[in-house]
């Protein structure tokens, strides 16, 4: 599940508006999935799981999304259901409808989107609703708000995952570094680079993105790289961090991409701390940051929650 706080406040009215902002929530256009939009007594949250592949799948789906909303004391949702396979976008939206009213939530609109189109899935509407309305969020308000607001919304989840693919270049130098067998940095070194780099969000020489790399295999250092994050730098840190995953080999990516999950998870962008976790991942399955992390995302656990967290006993990383 990408799980994110609601970005700048926007008022939507109409479903052409509901549309609008679920890209600019969830930072890419979905596709084959549910997004969810939730409004509650605590700050609000944004969610989207990918549809299931068989109708025998829907419960899935649906505790993946209804935990959280009981968790955090959700009032009310509007679902959106990207898919053109008609019996399990049916099977999801119903079934959705039916468990989030059995447990009190209010579900204020579900809408079914494919081709281009909007279509009611609740009594009430105008019939041709439930034909298909055309809508272009492109040309929307919204949309050139976003723009305006530096907010950069993907094409796709494949798009959005592809920014943390591996750079040729970049491999190669750091790959020619590691051959001569450098000193990875202390833990104390990684606190310092951290906490000094705050006002100066380069991307690292490799003479320093390889040390600091072979030192986030240590769990010692790694929990004083993502412990010294703070949500004012959480943006640029993501820049950093993303760019050093692009230049590492697969050997050195798992630290610095689970830092970037942390990272990208404290500003606000839960798609990109998802594609972080699963590079992390894709080279290291049970590394301990990448779990920490991605039980954040399936709780829908808020950023502002992140100087507790640190606070908190025991929760280093090992």
């Amino acid at each position: 599940m990408t799980s994110t706080p609601t970005p700048t406040p926007l008022v939507a009215r109409t479903p052409e508006d509901i549309l609008a902002f679920v890209p600019i929530a969830i930072g890419f256009n979905p596709e084959t999935s549910v997004a969810m939009l939730t409004f509650g007594d605590r700050p609000s949250f944004h969610a989207r799981v990918d549809l299931p592949d068989h109708p025998d799948d829907v419960d899935d789906l649906v505790d993946a999304l209804l935990r959280p909303s009981l968790r955090h004391h959700v009032r009310q949702v509007i679902f959106v259901v990207y898919d053109d396979d008609t019996t399990v976008a049916d099977e999801s939206a119903w079934s959705l409808l039916e468990a989030f009213t059995e447990r009190g939530i209010e579900v204020i609109d579900v809408l079914r989107v494919h081709d281009g189109r909007w279509f009611a899935v609740l009594p009430g509407r105008d019939p041709a609703s439930y034909r298909g309305v055309p809508f272009d969020c492109g040309a929307h308000p919204f949309t050139a708000r976003a723009v305006f607001d530096g907010r950069v919304t993907r094409g796709s989840r494949a798009e959005l995952r592809a920014t943390l693919d591996p750079a040729a270049d970049g491999v190669a130098e750091s790959s020619a570094l590691l051959a001569t067998a450098p000193a990875p940095l202390s833990p104390a070194q990684v606190r310092d680079l951290v906490a000094g780099d705050a006002d100066r969000f380069e991307p690292w020489p490799v003479e320093v993105l390889v040390p600091l790399a072979l030192a986030l295999r240590d769990p010692a250092a790694r929990d004083q790289a993502w412990s010294g994050l703070s949500r004012g730098t959480a943006t640029r840190w993501v820049a950093t961090c993303s760019d050093a995953v692009r230049r590492l080999p697969d050997e050195l990516v798992a630290g610095p991409a689970s830092v970037l999950a942390v990272a990208a998870w404290l500003a606000g962008e839960g798609a990109l701390a998802w594609c972080a976790v699963e590079r992390c991942r894709a080279v290291e399955p049970d590394h301990s940051l990448a779990r920490l992390v991605a039980d954040l995302l399936d709780e829908a656990c808020s950023p502002d929650l992140w100087d507790r967290f640190r606070a908190g006993p025991g929760l280093g990383a090992a």
